[in-house]
């Protein structure tokens, strides 16, 4: 039976094959900036600096309210927040 070295995200098992073909492609080298390109880390931003996460308490009645008006405008609850926020600020 051949060796195998773990399994890989979908379950497939990783063969001394494998293993092989990664060191060979390893010693060929990498495009650094292309892997830089690639690579996307965190959810995207949303303003000049990173974003904050503030905590609410919401009764069970707003909540449901929050939720099915989420669902009619095919959107976040969160998005709801911010919009509903924006428009509390512009409006005092």
């Amino acid at each position: 039976m051949p060796m195998t070295h773990g399994t890989k995200a979908d379950g497939t098992p990783i063969t001394d094959q494998m293993v092989e073909a990664m060191a060979d492609q390893a010693e060929q080298g990498y495009d650094v900036e292309e892997m830089l390109r690639r690579r996307q880390r965190g959810r995207p931003a949303m303003g000049s600096a990173a974003s904050s996460v503030e905590s609410v308490r919401l009764d069970p009645e707003l909540k449901r309210d929050l939720l099915l008006r989420a669902a009619e405008e095919h959107t976040s609850v969160s998005e709801i927040i911010r919009s509903a926020v924006r428009q509390y600020l512009r409006a005092s």
